[in-house]
């Protein structure tokens, strides 16, 4: 396997991450969103529940935590790709800061791969 194929192949897997994470920041928010309609629905009083709200919130700041993670593991990789003259910078849907590539707008599908020209999906 080349360094290439190899650059490739992490780049595809932090996207994955990256995708995950904020996957689960929207089902999160979702639901400590849902949890205080729900409180009102079922007519409760305003402390029952207290603590999965405390929860649900701590759980979101923790995923808020772990993205940010996720960005400092992307910055790194493009920083080692582009000394190892790599440029596998672009993995992942298109728009990217300080990137002066085509910009587009979807969902996952939308990747492009500037690794030897690749195109991956």
């Amino acid at each position: 396997m080349t360094r290439s194929d190899i650059g490739r192949l992490v780049a595809q897997r932090l996207y994955a991450a990256e995708a995950a994470i904020d996957l689960a920041l929207v089902e999160a928010a979702e639901l400590a969103a849902e949890l205080p309609r729900a409180r009102a629905e079922a007519y409760l009083s305003a402390v029952t529940g207290q603590q999965a709200f405390t929860s649900a919130a701590a759980g979101l700041s923790a995923l808020t935590e772990a993205r940010g993670h996720l960005v400092d593991v992307h910055n790194t990789l493009a920083a080692l790709a582009r000394r190892l003259d790599l440029d596998a910078l672009a993995i992942g849907p298109v728009d990217k800061p300080d990137d002066d590539s085509p910009r587009r707008r979807g969902g996952p599908e939308m990747t492009h791969s500037r690794v030897e020209g690749a195109t991956i999906r």
